[in-house]
């Protein structure tokens, strides 16, 4: 018998034990302590301007110089070095700030370059390094500023132009800019004629480029047509305005003062269209001063030197 009351010690400890693992009959099961629920990271803010917001109009009034790079044959924006171009921008931009309304500078760097001969390719035009046009996108980062990719396709369509310079246009603060004086038609030669496009080839550019700002949440891009004849883009009544774009139609004719303001007059869609209007410093007989050129009806959108 005195064997057993270790057998009979260890029963009760373990019976004590499953007492209190388990609930008498008729009671609850009291729940155990609750984990706290995962915290979900903080969702990224979305990209925004250069200098705020998420679309340019009407927040901001656009300010551009054009050229390319290493020359000033082709505009203001090719003289002197990215870094010098991007700080004289800074001064005249500054001289179109109205109540309520910012500047916005541009950089409009022609990436493809229509040419008078063929070239490698065979379709009239040729195309910067990439480097060259990052070198821009620098300079304006630098100061606040946008950078507008402008595309002079020659005898290819806009869209194959433009595919090329997709990695540059996922960028959040890069636009695109169209200019149908140079698309030739098959058999044409930049320089001899003026050339043009239709509604059709211009939407698909730019459904094309919706697609790029929804799919990287990008803020709104600027969409830049250029134009100085009505011939320059047929059925301009049909130009889409997809989401995510600002499209503006840039009138673009030199020459004397009244003969600016006519042109602006004839060819403006403002119920359609973001107006832009063009000055030249060597060519206008006299250049309009900003207090001149935001005294058009209506005053434009997008200001840019050439």
């Amino acid at each position: 018998m005195p064997r057993s009351r270790p057998c009979v010690l260890i029963l009760a400890l373990l019976l004590a034990v499953a007492g209190c693992a388990a609930p008498a009959a008729g009671e609850e099961e009291r729940p155990g302590p609750v984990p706290p629920a995962p915290v979900a990271a903080p969702s990224p803010p979305p990209r925004e301007l250069p200098r705020g917001g998420r679309t340019i109009f009407p927040q901001h009034r656009v300010v551009a110089f054009y050229g390319t790079a290493g020359t000033d044959a082709l505009g203001v924006l090719g003289e002197g070095t990215p870094d010098e171009a991007g700080e004289r921008l800074e001064e005249v931009a500054a001289a179109f700030a109205t109540p309520g309304r910012t500047v916005l500078p541009a950089m409009e760097l022609i990436v493809t370059v229509a040419n008078a001969t063929p070239g490698l390719e065979g379709d009239y035009s040729t195309d910067i390094t990439p480097d060259a046009a990052r070198t821009y996108l620098d300079a304006a980062r630098t100061r606040g500023q946008l950078l507008v990719l402008d595309v002079q396709p020659g005898t290819s369509d806009f869209l194959s132009a433009v595919r090329v310079w997709e990695p540059l246009l996922r960028e959040p603060d890069v636009g695109l800019a169209l200019d149908p004086e140079w698309r030739m038609a098959p058999g044409e030669v930049p320089g001899e004629v003026i050339g043009g496009v239709s509604a059709a080839e211009v939407n698909a550019v730019s459904a094309w480029l919706s697609a790029i700002v929804t799919d990287g949440d990008l803020p709104q891009k600027l969409f830049v047509l250029h134009q100085f004849t009505a011939s320059m883009i047929t059925e301009p009544e049909q130009l889409a305005t997809p989401p995510g774009l600002a499209v503006v139609q840039h009138i673009d004719g030199f020459g004397a003062p009244e003969n600016k303001r006519g042109k602006y007059a004839q060819l403006r869609r403002p119920g359609q269209l973001h107006p832009g209007f063009k000055l030249f410093y060597d060519e206008d007989t006299p250049t309009l001063s900003p207090a001149e050129t935001l005294g058009l009806s209506p005053p434009p959108d997008l200001v840019t030197y050439q």
